[in-house]
């Protein structure tokens, strides 16, 4: 049973909700409410069935009377959309990156993962990143319409518009914008509180995502993990993203394996960001990045050498 870290869901705008998980390390997303004439928009699922449920529950005091009939899911990691199937009725829209990704990584994936058997400390970390989640009872969902580049939606009066900014976290990453609010849902191109992890990149391309957010004059953000931000918060990011593409580009240069550049860098303030770990797979995206003959070690090798990381 995933115990919720005290998820809240607090009105940001007129009729505009963040649902905001009370941790941001993993598996805790935040998602969020659009509420239109007659109807809603969701902005995100949540990474197991119990937990959606719970996310809608606490929602249908709004949802009685203005039911979701569209669901956007900002990027295909499972934390923000392995709880489609139960937002029935709904057009679900995504990214064609997006569809195409959630189709290629299973819930099953995940719960081979959880079921142990590596040895430690890989099986302790993967428990402690996954295990309050239950995989095995989800049928993955994927977006009933696709869009690319850019799509504007009308939910229920209210215009929504939808960018593609990946890849960078993920390969379809998309930000949501709600100009009548000021409001931008942004998934996982921000993390606040934690630290961002590159699954794809170019680090080039989250940056330009970071612009993007800055250039739409949002005043209130809504990270994929952490708590609502503005402007500093995108700043933070970018500035995360920099120090980790020099960081990492400068040991490259010097010959490091991509382990040994993230065990020698020396991460200052970002160390009191939670999940720091993260680093491993951040460092081992950019050497992907900067040399298209590197071969990125497997996932689960990299889970172990942030567990290995976190034990040195």
């Amino acid at each position: 049973m995933a115990v919720d870290p005290q998820s809240t869901l607090t009105e940001i705008a007129d009729g505009v909700f963040a649902y905001l998980a009370g941790d941001p390390g993993w598996g805790w997303s935040n998602a969020g409410l659009v509420c239109g004439e007659g109807q809603s928009l969701l902005v995100d699922t949540l990474f197991d069935l119990e937990l959606t449920q719970r996310m809608l529950d606490g929602m249908a005091q709004h949802t009685a009377t203005q039911p979701i009939r569209q669901l956007v899911n900002t990027h295909a990691n499972g934390d923000h959309c392995y709880g489609n199937e139960l937002v029935t009725g709904a057009e679900i829209i995504g990214s064609t990156a997006t569809k195409d990704e959630l189709e290629r990584l299973p819930p099953s994936a995940l719960a081979a993962m959880t079921a142990g058997g590596f040895g430690e400390p890989l099986d302790s970390y993967l428990q402690s990143a996954f295990g309050p989640f239950r995989f095995d009872n989800i049928t993955a969902t994927a977006p009933t319409r696709t869009f690319d580049h850019q799509l504007t939606v009308d939910a229920g009066g209210r215009t929504l518009e939808l960018f593609e900014v990946g890849p960078a976290h993920t390969a379809g990453d998309v930000i949501a914008h709600l100009p009548d609010a000021g409001v931008v849902f942004t998934g996982d191109i921000l993390f606040i509180a934690g630290t961002p992890i590159i699954w794809d990149g170019p680090v080039a391309n989250w940056i330009a995502a970071c612009d993007r957010i800055d250039g739409l004059g949002a005043s209130t953000i809504v990270p994929g993990h952490g708590p609502v931000t503005d402007h500093r918060g995108v700043a933070m990011v970018r500035d995360y993203l920099a120090f980790v593409h020099a960081e990492a580009s400068a040991r490259h240069a010097a010959g490091f394996t991509a382990l040994d550049a993230a065990r020698d860098i020396e991460l200052g303030s970002y160390r009191d960001w939670s999940d720091f770990e993260r680093i491993v797979i951040n460092v081992d995206a950019v050497y992907r990045e900067l040399d298209p003959a590197y071969e990125p070690l497997p996932v689960l090798e990299l889970f172990g050498a942030m567990a290995t990381y976190l034990h040195r």
